[in-house]
């Protein structure tokens, strides 16, 4: 038997606002133009709390939670913005930029990029943490498409979108921590995958330059994804 969804009363950074139970922190948020930063969500696709860009404080938790994945409850007082909060999303950004090689003015997603984007509006002038500069792989042997893992930040999309929503789980992630790396099939080539429809909704979904398209010069490579809430509500009518 499906679960009623019931209507709760909550207050995010003072404001007192309505939503379902079966709502997370950060939909409430979106409804009520309140804003959350997010890297690894995006609506369309299921939530993942990878990234901890949208941590928020809540009245009687002893640490920070991530906003799309904790539902909310009557009563809850959270916090969206604090200095405390402040901080960590910059160390949580800083750290994302020290991982790979985002270097943004040779980039062809260059003023298009949600990472970038997210530095500039929360203020990220510079990095403490050494650079790691791994020397990972570019894959091109797609006819359409570039995977550059060196400007992957591991948020899932492309998975999440190749199996929520084309259905082909084509994309995984392999390894662990910093050595994960988004992989085609059984570590494949992606040119040679015999799952990929080259439908394109993973380059699409990528908020940085990591996945592409071919022929596609400095800064650009704009992404389109209003297409995701649609086709996945009409995958999962049949």
């Amino acid at each position: 038997m499906k679960k009623v969804s019931q209507i709760q009363t909550l207050i995010i950074d003072g404001k007192e606002v309505g939503g379902k139970s079966d709502e997370s922190i950060l939909q409430v948020a979106k409804e009520n133009d309140i804003f959350i930063p997010t890297l690894c969500y995006l609506e369309g696709l299921s939530d993942y709390g990878g990234c901890r860009m949208c941590i928020v404080e809540v009245k009687g938790m002893p640490r920070l939670v991530p906003a799309c994945t904790t539902l909310i409850r009557e009563g809850m007082e959270v916090t969206t913005n604090s200095e405390k909060i402040h901080n960590y999303r910059l160390s949580i950004l800083a750290l994302l930029f020290t991982e790979r090689n985002h270097i943004c003015s040779a980039c062809v997603s260059n003023g298009h990029c949600e990472l970038q984007t997210l530095a500039l509006k929360l203020g990220l002038t510079h990095v403490e943490f050494p650079y790691i500069f791994p020397k990972m792989p570019v894959d091109a042997t797609h006819d359409r498409f570039i995977a550059d893992h060196n400007r992957c930040v591991l948020c899932g999309r492309c998975v999440r979108a190749c199996h929520e929503v084309e259905g082909a789980h084509t994309k995984d992630i392999m390894g662990r921590g910093i050595t994960s790396r988004v992989i085609t099939d059984l570590k494949e080539s992606w040119g040679s995958s015999k799952t990929c429809t080259s439908c394109g909704k993973c380059v699409h979904v990528c908020p940085t330059g990591a996945l592409t398209e071919k022929g596609k010069s400095v800064a650009e490579m704009e992404k389109r994804r209003q297409f995701l809430p649609y086709l996945k509500l009409m995958r999962e009518r049949r």
